[in-house]
């Protein structure tokens, strides 16, 4: 059986007898401040089981996803070292809230496994809590476990709590034995893994109180928990979960990137297996909102995607692998959890970015660390000091953990004391950033030019015009000797002024001539990383192989181009600094009239957080910085704090962007002498893009001169339609609104009066279904808001029964449930209203009391009110 099978199998086991399928709630827990993650089956259930939270249901089943890789309940350090542990899995369970207790919980148990499963019943075991003799008779009474095979143990490993007090009762554990085959003893409990834990059956009978007194329940429930992947392992007749079917796609994928086979190295296996385990939490995790950060739920993500890819160094693999894992694992788990196709992009964008920034700093980090290493052994010391390490971690992002990984491997320990006290005096920078490539497969004609033409060299620093020699023309995707008049061409110089579209910043456009010919060109790209290609039009003339043209750029929308370029390094500094450290660049659009700016951030900004960072990049540009730029080898440039654009390609030696004080970044782009040359920013949108991806679009000199006109004209035209002055469009607003409330108040007072006098007329409608009283009426044009008061005039005079309203309004039809106190425990309104939806079409929920469905059909609504008295 495919984990597909099995997952889908246990959910519909439940179902069938009774039990409401919860969808898996997200890994970040809700109003749980204990939890870093949801780190078992019963934590979106917490709450009912304290009493906190009522549900509509007594019975439930789900497959949930769980962490467990940080605070209290973490396994992160036996991972890829056990065939079993990992920090993400699904815990499939079944949950009784009040309703059944252990001998239903037994009977389910014994029946999924043994009859749905088909696992055979003489390898199964039995534990229980030492006193349960309540478990031990059903046990032998429901099932055909001999007495020797139900094996008692005491608190620590068959009783179990919710903590120090609360909750808590006495368990019973199923375990599988995998046979002689595999290592360990043949009872549970023992040594190895041949006997192993399946299905744990919590009987939460009991309150614990601050003196540990045990008090029972007055509901006594059931909580139960099954590792999907362990269940996998046994029902494949795998002896490891890793080599069932949701493993070994990642374990392949990893292992063909790194040109190995899972099973040849026991030591490079346990890396396969760190990989396979920790991509699955990389992707989960960042599907569900968990950004990578130096604190927090955020840590322990980076702590394990950074974990994943040494080990991935251990394999050989230097180049970037760890996002191409983590699609495999959206491929492999997108049909059970649809969020991580949603996320896919940006699941493969923060792995990537975390993971080349990491690759650099951990190549610099583990030289140096090899070096000290080298010489503390000569001087015979065992420690490596505080500050060493805190130079690893400031500067290079090396992870105290990995230092202590390789420490242990050297037989050295660390000075942590030292480490936290130089780390306590530093505020921590981000050096990182990422923007995509813009890449698009290179046509083949280039493809053969690029080995047969010379690189193109940029002439664009230093001026906006220059002379080149015409070395190819390319026209359709083929080369062609000679371009004429009002052809359009591609041509390639030796040389040029023109900037190629790189980084965010669209290309150049311009003109062309020599020898009679004169070319339009509108725009210039790069099709290979060596060649810029100006695309234009011939306006007269023509264009040969060998011609000297001379080149002069449209200098104007250059300089506005420059413009947007240097404030957008501003803004990404900016950014950074009201936001946070999070705040990546996830691509860019540097044009002439505009700029845009993606970035990873979890939530819209707010107007003050907008309000700061135009206020630092305006005070940056009023200050009239001189914008610094040089060459850099690539390592200097990157140790000495330059962000670098992940996803860019940079070549040995690199051009550094300097704001002084404020901004350093990586750029090959034209960018302004000073930061006074931009004149004014100002941010126009701010808008989501994606899953913890957001935009910023903004608009500098000219373009922000423009911008704030129009919205001076737009005021204007605001204030004449209200007749008053500019200044008091807000004042008259403000008196438009109160006379606005004071009609609408009036207007609900006459809906609410006409509402009671209908509610009394329509009483005479009602009707009687099993018992119950119930109305069921169509009414037509009652938006929602005067639908539901309508049924509360109707619910208070009903005294007790059920309310099903049906309104269109044009081609919106709204189904409005109401159940009167007394009998939502029989009939919750959600219940109802799923019952009846379908008929309308659509789909809807609510709670016991009260529920709304909506469709786009008003031809069901008969249909569907006809349907009531079954459905009650």
């Amino acid at each position: 059986m495919t984990s597909v099978e099995l997952r889908q199998r246990f959910l519909d086991y439940f179902a069938a007898r009774g039990h409401a399928v919860v969808p898996s709630a997200p890994l970040v827990p809700k109003s749980d401040p204990t939890l870093l993650f949801t780190n078992a089956g019963m934590v979106p259930f917490k709450g009912v089981f304290l009493g906190e939270e009522e549900r509509p249901y007594t019975r439930a089943v789900s497959a949930q996803k769980c962490v467990r890789a940080g605070g209290k309940h973490s396994d992160l350090e036996n991972v890829g070292r056990t065939s079993r542990h990992h920090t993400f899995f699904e815990m499939l369970g079944n949950f009784s809230f009040g309703d059944y207790f252990k001998k239903e919980a037994i009977a389910y148990a014994w029946e999924f496994l043994t009859k749905e499963v088909k696992l055979p019943t003489d390898r199964l075991w039995v534990t229980i809590y030492r006193d349960d003799e309540e478990a031990f008779r059903l046990w032998r009474e429901l099932t055909p476990m001999a007495a020797d095979r139900i094996v008692r143990f005491g608190e620590k490993d068959n009783f179990w709590s919710m903590g120090d007090t609360g909750p808590c009762g006495p368990c019973s554990e199923i375990h599988f034995d995998q046979g002689p085959g595999v290592p360990g003893d043949p009872v549970p409990n023992g040594a190895g893994d041949r006997v192993i834990e399946v299905w744990n059956l919590v009987f939460m009978q009991y309150n614990r109180g601050a003196d540990g007194k045990l008090t029972p329940l007055p509901k006594p429930s059931i909580d139960t928990g099954m590792g999907l992947e362990r269940l996998a392992a046994v029902a494949q007749g795998v002896p490891s979960n890793y080599e069932t079917d949701l493993f070994r796609p990642l374990l392949e994928t990893t292992a063909g990137l790194a040109g190995t086979a899972y099973g040849r190295d026991p030591k490079r296996d346990v890396s396969l297996r760190v990989i396979a385990d920790h991509a699955r939490t990389i992707a989960f995790l960042l599907a569900d909102g968990v950004f990578p950060a130096n604190d927090g739920r955020g840590y322990v993500l980076r702590r394990i995607l950074r974990r994943a890819a040494r080990h991935g160094r251990l394999l050989g693999l230097k180049e970037p692998f760890l996002h191409r894992v983590c699609g495999e694992v959206v491929t492999l788990m997108r049909g059970p959890f649809p969020e991580l196709e949603e996320a896919r992009k940006m699941i493969l964008r923060l792995t990537l970015l975390e993971e080349e920034r990491f690759a650099y700093a951990l190549e610099q980090g583990l030289r140096l660390l090899e070096e000290e290493v080298g010489r503390l052994r000569q001087a015979r010391e065992k420690t490596l000091a505080g500050e060493f390490l805190f130079r690893l971690y400031d500067t290079y992002g090396f992870p105290l953990d990995l230092m202590q990984e390789v420490a242990e491997e050297q037989g050295l320990a660390l000075d942590e004391a030292g480490f936290r006290d130089a780390l306590e005096g530093q505020r921590q920078r981000a050096r990182a950033a990422w923007a995509g490539s813009g890449e698009e497969k290179v046509p083949a004609v280039y493809r053969e030019l690029a080995s047969s033409v010379p690189p193109t060299r940029f002439l664009g620093y230093e001026g906006t015009t220059g002379e080149g020699h015409v070395l190819a023309l390319v026209k359709d995707g083929a080369r062609i000797s000679e371009a004429q008049t009002d052809e359009e061409v591609e041509i390639l110089l030796d040389q040029t002024p023109f900037y190629s579209e790189a980084g965010g910043q669209v290309g150049d456009a311009g003109l062309l001539t020599g020898n009679g010919a004169r070319v339009e060109i509108l725009d210039t790209v790069k099709p290979t990383p060596a060649h810029a290609v100006h695309r234009g039009r011939v306006l007269r003339g023509a264009v040969q192989i060998g011609q000297t043209l001379q080149a002069r750029v449209d200098a104007e929308r250059r300089r506005a181009t420059a413009r947007n370029h240097t404030a957008t390094h501003l803004l990404h500094a900016a950014l950074k600094e009201v936001l946070g450290d999070h705040a990546k660049q996830a691509g860019s659009l540097v044009a002439p009239d505009r700029l845009r700016f993606d970035f990873t951030h979890f939530a819209p900004l707010a107007p003050r957080e907008i309000d700061r960072i135009e206020e630092l990049v305006n005070a940056r540009i009023r200050d009239d910085y001189a914008v610094n730029t040089r060459l850099m080898p690539l390592e200097e440039a990157i140790a000495s704090g330059a962000v670098a654009l992940f996803g860019e390609k940079y070549d040995r030696e690199v051009r550094v962007v300097e704001v002084p004080d404020f901004s350093k970044e990586l750029c090959g782009g034209t960018h302004c002498r000073a930061t006074g040359e931009i004149a004014l920013l100002k941010i126009v949108s701010e808008t989501g893009i994606a899953a913890g991806v957001r935009r910023i679009e903004a608009v500098t000199g000219e373009g922000a001169f423009r911008h704030l006109k129009e919205m001076e004209e737009e005021l204007r035209r605001i204030a004449d339609l209200m007749k008053t002055r500019d200044w008091r469009v807000a004042e008259r607003v403000e008196s438009l609104q109160a006379d606005h409330r004071a009609l609408q108040r009036e207007i609900d007072r006459l809906k609410e009066a006409r509402s009671a006098t209908e509610a009394a007329d329509v009483l005479k409608e009602v009707r009687e279904a099993a018992g119950v009283r119930y109305l069921a009426k169509r009414y037509e044009g009652i938006e929602v808001k005067d639908l539901r008061m309508l049924g509360d005039k109707l619910k208070e005079k009903l005294g007790s029964g059920v309310l099903v309203l049906a309104s269109a309004v044009e081609e919106k039809v709204t189904l409005l449930v109401m159940v009167t106190k007394d009998l939502t425990p029989r009939l919750p309104a959600n219940d109802l209203v799923r019952a009846l939806s379908p008929l309308l079409g659509g789909s809807g929920g609510g709670k016991a009391d009260t529920a709304q469905a909506g469709g786009n059909d008003p031809s069901r609504i008969a249909k569907t009110l006809e349907a009531v008295p079954e459905a009650i």
